[in-house]
């Protein structure tokens, strides 16, 4: 199942610190096949986590030891099912 996951940073906190941490931890996880694509949503202050996984919950516990949630540096999450229609994670026609 495929798991869009949303995070909203905190706004007090300088990310530059903290990030290469986070991107090795994903790229960690994007080898092992658990994250398909990530990226920051620069206008919102967050960013959005494509996942495979068994469930919404199940997704959020892959990201745990995320060394942005494990400083703090996450104010909100947030995981539900995605089912692309169109488009390269979408199921072949």
């Amino acid at each position: 199942m495929i798991i869009a996951v949303g995070y909203q940073y905190v706004t007090d906190r300088d990310l530059s610190e903290v990030r290469p941490a986070h991107r090795a931890f994903l790229r960690e996880l994007h080898e092992a096949g658990s994250l398909l694509t990530s990226g920051p949503l620069p206008a919102s202050n967050g960013a959005l986590i494509v996942m495979e996984a068994a469930s919404p919950e199940a997704a959020l516990e892959l990201l745990e030891e995320d060394p942005f949630l494990v400083e703090d540096c996450i104010a909100a999450r947030t995981a539900e099912e995605w089912q692309p229609v169109l488009g390269v994670l979408a199921p072949p026609a």
